[in-house]
């Protein structure tokens, strides 16, 4: 099988915002986007030390900035004993220690005042096709200082929470509601979850038996949306969803209404390429 970018004549170049970059090492959560597309990266940590830690991999294409993304507003930033696991709420450590490896990670080590800043009010952030968001139960304060971005965004890999790790955090219904009312469509997770203390599974305290606690939830501009999209828009689409999260058929039907609009033939070659031998 072709990868999807050997399909086109000029692969797309993707600008990929990352918010929370410290949480997801290299790159974790485009990681294939990065290996298959020319990629543009602005990403935002605000634990300078983390920041720099990023900085100083000097990957082509990324920067990376030591700002607190959210609403604009001023703010307490809570440290944890796990950096990744900082936020602008303040964990529930009562929650937390009933289940398996949280208690630890969720220990606060240290707070501070910030000012946040707004994605809408950074010149970095315009052009992003693709918004990856992991700040510990922050993320619905992100996507309220990003009205004027998500209206051009065209995928969101979103960490979203079923319980409240921290305390009064906007849970997955409200980050839900608000991307639907921007456009939005629910596409597919990735759920995590522990045992509830002294349960293990297979002696793995990060295992998963039912509970689940957060996931990475995506969403992708509405499929039925798909003819009122730009061409390139859905090309780009179709490449972030194939290369991702091989969703294959979401691919087909961007490609779809890309080939009724400019009267290529792209979504034929493609189907083709997937019913290739071996795939």
């Amino acid at each position: 099988m072709l990868p999807f970018a050997r399909l086109l004549p000029v692969p797309p170049r993707l600008k990929i915002v990352d918010v929370g970059a410290a949480a997801s090492p290299s790159g974790t959560a485009y990681a294939s986007l990065l290996s298959s597309f020319p990629c543009d990266v602005v990403g935002f940590e605000p634990i300078e030390a983390e920041c720099a830690k990023l900085n100083a991999l000097a990957l082509p294409g990324h920067r990376y900035l030591p700002y607190a993304i959210a609403d604009g507003t001023r703010r307490t930033f809570y440290e944890c004993q796990s950096s990744e696991c900082s936020s602008l709420f303040e964990p529930d450590t009562a929650l937390a220690e009933k289940f398996q490896s949280l208690d630890e990670p969720l220990r606060v080590v240290g707070s501070r005042e910030l000012d946040t800043k707004r994605l809408d009010d950074l010149p970095d952030t315009v052009g992003a096709d693709f918004l990856k968001l992991d700040v510990q139960g922050a993320e619905l304060l992100v996507l309220e200082g990003a009205v004027a971005r998500l209206a051009h965004i065209l995928v969101v890999h979103v960490e979203v929470e079923f319980l409240p790790l921290y305390k009064r955090q906007p849970l997955f219904a409200d980050i839900d509601a608000r991307l639907r009312a921007h456009g939005f469509a629910f596409h597919t997770m990735k759920p995590f979850g522990r045992t509830f203390k002294p349960v293990l599974v297979n002696n793995d305290i990060h295992a998963l038996l039912n509970q689940l606690i957060w996931a990475d939830a995506i969403y992708v501009c509405d499929f039925m949306r798909f003819d009122a999209l730009l061409p390139e828009s859905l090309l780009k689409i179709a490449a972030i969803v194939h290369e991702n999260y091989r969703s294959f058929d979401l691919a087909a039907h961007a490609l779809a209404a890309h080939d009724r609009q400019t009267g290529a033939d792209l979504q034929r070659r493609y189907l083709e390429n997937l019913s290739q031998p071996g795939r």
